[in-house]
């Protein structure tokens, strides 16, 4: 009785009545998979060395089942939702401005923040976290590691990291109540706009509006075109990106958001009028351009609106939903992901410049094993890709052919771009930032435009 009641009490704890099958499933079907499910539940409430509390295993299940799912799938505790849902704390609204990710066990970095304590430290796109004070990251959740990031203003936090193949880093850094900039503009060589974006959220659009109408003030009638900087921008609210693209766009499509159902398809049209009245666009784009970023730049590549200029993005558009649980907590589940205008997909595959420029930095050489969105566990896979006949699986990376006979070797992987420091965008060295302006100089020649030096 025992062993049937567990399995049919872990049922109605997670699954809603509406949701049961109705009829029994054959071998391997979910009522077989729940039984053993039961079992393996009352076994450890009955022979583990130390007693479990039922609300703890039923809450480390709940997990296993999320974290099982993709990198970005979690359950909150009733109390972290909680906290999630109240107004911040002033003891711990600091941070250190860090976008992270979890990669096998790893916590990675995707971007750091403008101007945020981790950005003056250096910390770049692809830096693998080892300690958080000395504490291994290794078995923390994102949720966890957030708030070891968050403290009292002025307060240290000390993290161990390693770029690439290099040695370990120790960084301290001091929190700072995160008042991000999210846009920041000024004029170059006095007729090219050069825009910076470094996140999304609910002063973007405005912000935005006043960048443009402050350079067109500034150059007049000798502005030939923009900039606009999406490199290491880690992604913000989804509407504010939208916003973004729909200010350079006057007709098309901005963004197309897919659910599970073929049928649950939403497609985001741009409003009449662009900012920019149709002058030229360059968007420079990196590894660390992530999420929103992403939708900005792929709604731009594909109304042919901007050149994009750089090196490949990160490559992860999923979409995150919080569902409560009824008084027990919240799952936070990937249940959507979203694809350029014309259906490109960017999970796990990234977007591609149409002129690929490289940072002009040493470094590059110890950057060969920076991972995407698509290297990480449990990475949403990308539905364009090829599924490879059984028998024909590789090794990540492998360049060995399906019928190449055994024992050949595979070919290393390319070498990922060099990230790029937060504190050397748009400096005097910045390569592909001038890049970038000799292309828009181009145009406006083509265009019968004065271009002047």
């Amino acid at each position: 009785m025992r062993r049937f009641f567990a399995p049919v009490l872990l049922l109605a704890l997670l699954l809603p009545a509406a949701a049961l099958p109705q009829t029994k499933s054959g071998k391997g079907g979910v009522y077989e998979q729940l039984n053993l499910f039961g079992e393996a539940f009352e076994r450890i409430r009955q022979d583990a060395v130390e007693p479990v509390p039922d609300s703890k295993l039923i809450e480390t299940a709940i997990n296993g089942m999320l974290s099982g799912l993709d990198a970005h799938s979690a359950y909150l505790t009733e109390a972290e939702l909680k906290a999630l849902q109240a107004p911040s704390d002033p003891a711990t609204a600091a941070g250190i401005g860090l976008v992270v990710t979890i990669d096998s066990g790893q916590l990675k970095v995707v971007s750091p923040r403008d101007n945020s304590p981790a950005a003056k430290a250096g910390i770049k796109p692809g830096d693998l976290i080892f300690t958080i004070d000395k504490e291994p990251t290794y078995d923390l959740t994102l949720g966890d590691v957030e708030q070891k990031f968050h403290g009292a203003p002025g307060s240290e936090v000390a993290l161990m990291l390693r770029r690439g193949t290099g040695d370990p880093i120790e960084v301290k850094l001091k929190r700072e109540v995160e008042k991000q900039q999210t846009v920041t503009s000024r004029v170059e060589a006095g007729t090219f706009g050069y825009i910076r974006l470094a996140g999304f959220d609910g002063s973007t659009q405005a912000a935005l509006g006043a960048a443009v109408q402050e350079i067109q003030q500034k150059a007049g009638n000798k502005l030939l075109g923009f900039v606009l900087d999406l490199r290491n921008n880690p992604g913000g609210n989804f509407d504010a990106a939208v916003a973004a693209a729909d200010a350079f766009i006057d007709k098309g499509d901005i963004v197309v958001v897919k659910s599970r159902k073929d049928d649950s398809v939403k497609r985001i049209p741009a409003t009449p009028g662009d900012l920019a009245h149709g002058l030229p666009i360059v968007a420079l784009v990196n590894g660390g351009t992530a999420r929103e970023a992403e939708l900005v730049a792929g709604a731009l590549q594909d109304n042919r609106r901007a050149v994009l200029l750089g090196t490949k993005t990160f490559g992860e558009s999923a979409i995150e939903s919080i569902l409560p649980m009824h008084g027990n907590g919240a799952i936070r589940l990937t249940t959507a992901r979203y694809v350029t205008p014309t259906g490109r997909q960017i999970q796990g595959k990234g977007l591609d410049p149409d002129l690929e420029v490289v940072p002009l930095k040493l470094e590059k050489l110890a950057q060969g094993d920076r991972r995407r969105e698509a290297d990480l566990r449990g990475a949403l896979k990308n539905p364009d890709s090829a599924a490879a006949a059984p028998g024909t699986a590789k090794p990540p990376g492998s360049s060995v052919p399906a019928n190449a006979p055994p024992g050949a070797t595979a070919a290393p992987p390319p070498p990922e771009a060099p990230s790029m420091a937060t504190a050397d965008i748009g400096g005097e060295s910045d390569e592909q930032l001038l890049q970038a302006i000799d292309v828009l100089r181009g145009l406006a020649v083509v265009s019968g435009r004065t271009a002047s030096r």
